[in-house]
């Protein structure tokens, strides 16, 4: 169902547009994927709120166990993220 703006009701909503799977991982579903014309507009929305910012989190978390980066870089980028998340 769509609103007003043309945009469907879960527009922005991290938990539908890209919820946790069972892996641990987060991921879009095939509906929002495939089928959905404001999904990239819809995402940017999701990732552009606090929870948003904790997904961000999340990952850096799993970059830092694998070992992609580096400590000094985890705690910039996880000062950046608490800056944004404050602001919102």
């Amino acid at each position: 169902m769509e609103n007003k703006d043309n945009k469907p009701e879960c527009f922005g909503n991290l938990e539908k547009v890209f919820p946790m799977t069972d892996s641990g991982l987060r991921q879009t579903p095939d509906d929002c994927f495939y089928h959905c014309p404001v999904k990239t507009r819809c995402l940017q929305a999701a990732m552009g709120t606090k929870d948003g910012a904790k997904v961000e989190e999340e990952i850096l978390e799993r970059g830092s166990k694998s070992g992609v980066i580096n400590f000094f870089e985890r705690w910039s980028r996880k000062k950046q993220l608490h800056r944004k998340i404050k602001d919102k």
